[in-house]
């Protein structure tokens, strides 16, 4: 199983070639190289692109997004597909700022209102699946403000940030590659019925995919407010495309099975590097979501044909 996850699940007949260029395309660092490519194609043409304040930008957006992209990588790896994760996002941000929020939250003011409301968006992302719609009758569609400075300065943060991602990251990575239940989730992804016959608990184990990914999501969710300094029935809204396509742009299978927590970073990387860059470009967003879905597009046509018996 492990000799499978390394080769990125090349055909073997393009394996079996034995051309080095065919052998780096299909590289699980082919995406990073891709990236440095048009770091470097765009840089001249981009005022600002490669400025220490646009990357620190560039960073802060980031973070948040590969985190929940490593929820959806163990729930793809399985072979499902997690379209619940901003629905969470979004439920969770609307959960915690009205535990804690200045105006009229439970625990205004309160010394433990940040570590409660912070408690409270993971635990909502851990056992919620998808009730968005609870979100928008919370609120009335309305946002949430006058959140403490304190918790705006956690999510906020990308210097706190920063850590707590790579933790989780390696934490993930550490859980997938080196640990039962991360050849549980391979071999369901894999073949569940062949899983099952083997004594895998396939439905558990399918479901603590997605509770890994309702977690993720809850983590993201408190970076996200902590950067708007505001909570919202519809964080995230837009976020879908981006989450499921880094993702998969990164190298993990729609048809589950394959896929690693690096290359998932290497994909968030490229397509936050698109939209930074497309931004300062100045295009319209319905143009930047059609470079984006011509890029998605591509990489799910190049995972299918990895997948081509």
């Amino acid at each position: 199983m492990g000799r499978e996850r390394e080769e990125v699940g090349m055909p073997r007949t393009l394996r079996s070639s034995g051309s080095p260029a065919l052998a780096w395309f299909w590289s699980e660092y082919f995406v990073l190289v891709l990236a440095g490519v048009y770091l470097l194609a765009l840089a001249p043409f981009t005022p600002g692109f490669t400025d220490s304040s646009n990357f620190l930008n560039l960073l802060s957006t980031l973070l948040p997004l590969f985190i929940v992209a490593v929820g959806q990588t163990v729930v793809l790896i399985t072979g499902g597909i997690d379209l619940s994760v901003t629905s969470i996002m979004a439920l969770c941000s609307i959960s915690g700022a009205a535990v804690m929020n200045g105006d009229n939250g439970w625990l205004a003011d309160h010394p433990l209102a940040v570590p409660a409301g912070i408690g409270t968006m993971l635990l909502v992302g851990a056992s919620v699946g998808t009730l968005n719609g609870l979100a928008i009758w919370l609120t009335r569609s309305r946002n949430i403000g006058n959140l403490p400075a304190a918790f705006n300065q956690i999510g906020g943060s990308t210097w706190f940030a920063l850590p707590l991602v790579t933790l989780l990251a390696v934490a993930a990575h550490g859980m997938l590659s080196r640990s039962l239940w991360g050849r549980w989730i391979y071999a369901v992804g894999q073949n569940p019925a062949a899983a099952r016959i083997s004594g895998v608990p396939v439905s558990g184990t399918a479901i603590s995919a997605y509770v890994v990914s309702g977690l993720l999501a809850a983590v993201a969710s408190v970076l996200y407010t902590g950067q708007a300094e505001s909570a919202s029935p519809i964080l995230a809204q837009r976020l879908l495309l981006d989450i499921v396509g880094a993702t998969v742009i990164g190298g993990t299978s729609l048809f589950g099975g394959k896929g690693k927590i690096l290359w998932t970073l290497f994909g968030v990387l490229f397509l936050k590097l698109i939209d930074n860059s497309l931004n300062l470009l100045d295009l319209s967003y319905f143009s930047i979501m059609m470079v984006k879905g011509g890029v998605i597009l591509l990489a799910a046509l190049l995972d299918a044909l990895r997948n081509r018996k």
